[in-house]
């Protein structure tokens, strides 16, 4: 039944009984029906959207409700069994889920995740539930674990970012939100009275951060590139000279991929009066982090400056097909929050406490197989496929930017939330970004162009719309509105 041509599905008002799906049915539709629900700043509305505005304010695109579509759990037919349905129902749903899986993929430009990878070496391990809870460094007495691959990732990115063996801490994340949520807690754990300093296109789960930990929280603002204004981060500064502060620093802003200046962060931290034993800097590098050691002439990360901590993602440059990531810290700052456990034999120092003991087995997979070469010549690839869709943009009249050491390229934003959705781009504002990974190739960087030039001609064929300025998000010589061409 299982290999049976017919695809059954469920029909909840009918019992719990399955039923065929019509032949002409097509999984693909339901992923592209966009059905979007707009969200103003102070609230939620359902008006339509014009030029990004609904009655002058700006509205945010939401997806569609998952409800809508949801996969329901049904209780098995008594012969089931016996008549293999439901095996067939759900070895259905899954091919189909698997097809439609292929097709986003290939249509993925937004978010910063490399897709081009292998790991059928390690299908082996699927039929083991490994859990690294606890400290990576004290085994606990669960003994299907990782730790011995954990401590081999965590080595390799300590000797990455300069600090020795016996002076790190650190451990495998579920996200790079975890790890940006451990670096400031630890801050506030060295600092209990300190003040969060963030730029204001920092990472959203920086100032959840500070939201969770009740932590009083200072914006800064940016240049138009993304970075941190460290003018205004030292005007702040002064405002609080009497309580220490823990800073957040880029290493790749979400949207233009900015790298915030690390030694200009820490020069306006001493103008400022602030003396080493007053600060804590924690280092988001969710996908730069691990680019920017391969950049020529990119300034170096490295804890042999005052910080306190780093954090990658390792789902997106490295490319490990569930999210996680990798948190650096000083062994000395660590000890001020990590507790024995005795249920766990081992010490308590992390976010959360059951690891997913698979993510540090890809992540040593990856990096045993790429090394430090590999890794440079993905970089290099990327910079390059950057560098020529930011001019493939601008050759076509579309306004666009490109850090000099990013491979996010940030340019206007469509006016078809269709074909937003479509290659799943990332929007904020009258802006979108690409961010060019390791997958993609300048086949489907050119595929992309041609596509929204093409919708660019019907969008602005009768004169009503016109292309959105975006001088004050990037810049006015990187905007090619009607107003700054």
């Amino acid at each position: 039944m299982v290999g049976s041509v017919d695809v059954l599905a469920h029909d909840s008002s009918i019992n719990g009984t399955m039923k065929q799906w019509p032949e002409d049915f097509n999984s693909m539709t339901i992923m592209r029906d966009h059905v979007t629900l707009t969200i103003g700043e102070n609230g939620i509305g359902n008006g339509v959207v014009q030029n990004g505005t609904e009655n002058g304010e700006r509205k945010i695109v939401l997806g569609r409700n998952i409800h809508t579509t949801c996969l329901e759990v049904t209780e098995p037919d008594i012969d089931d069994e016996v008549t293999g349905e439901r095996e067939a129902y759900m070895a259905g749903v899954l091919a189909k889920y698997k097809k439609s899986l292929t097709e986003r993929t290939n249509y993925h430009l937004g978010y910063p995740y490399n897709l081009n990878f292998d790991y059928d070496a390690l299908s082996q391990l699927q039929h083991f539930s490994i859990n690294n809870l606890g400290d990576p460094f004290i085994e606990s007495n669960y003994g299907v674990h990782s730790r011995q691959f954990e401590v081999g990732v965590l080595d390799w990115f300590a000797r990455l970012w300069e600090l020795e063996k016996d002076e790190y801490w650190g451990y495998i994340t579920n996200c790079g939100t975890e790890g940006n949520l451990h670096g400031i807690l630890v801050g506030r754990e060295v600092f209990p009275d300190g003040i969060l300093y963030a730029s204001q296109e920092s990472h959203y789960s920086v100032f959840k951060a500070a939201r969770m930990y009740r932590m009083e929280c200072v914006k800064i603002n940016t240049l138009w590139s993304g970075e941190i204004d460290c003018d205004d981060f030292k005007a702040k500064l002064l405002c609080h000279k009497d309580k220490p502060a823990i800073v957040n620093v880029n290493i790749g802003t979400t949207v233009k991929g900015a790298v915030d200046d690390l030694d200009l962060v820490i020069k306006k931290l001493e103008e400022a009066g602030f003396s080493q034993d007053r600060f804590y800097i924690h280092c988001d590098g969710a996908l730069f982090g691990l680019m920017l050691p391969f950049v020529k002439r990119a300034p170096k990360i490295s804890f042999k400056k005052p910080i306190g901590s780093v954090s990658v993602s390792g789902h997106k440059f490295v490319g490990c097909p569930m999210p996680c990531g990798v948190q650096i810290t000083r062994l000395e700052h660590v000890n001020a929050l990590s507790r024995n456990v005795e249920y766990l034999a081992s010490r308590d120092a992390t976010i959360m406490g059951s690891r997913n003991g698979h993510a540090p087995i890809f992540l040593w997979y990856s990096l045993n197989m790429k090394g430090y070469r590999g890794f440079q010549k993905e970089v290099q690839k990327c910079l390059r496929n950057a560098h020529y869709f930011k001019d493939r943009l601008v050759d076509a009249g579309i306004g666009a930017m490109l850090n000099e050491l990013s491979s996010t390229v940030v340019f206007e934003r469509p006016h078809d939330e269709g074909f937003v959705h479509k290659w799943q781009l990332a929007c904020q504002g009258n802006v979108a970004h690409v961010v060019v990974m390791p997958n993609v190739t300048i086949e489907k960087l050119d595929d992309f162009l041609n596509e929204l030039v093409q919708k660019r001609a019907v969008w602005f064929r009768d004169g009503n719309c016109q292309p959105y300025c975006i001088a004050s998000d990037v810049g006015q010589e990187n905007c090619l509105c009607a107003l700054h061409r």
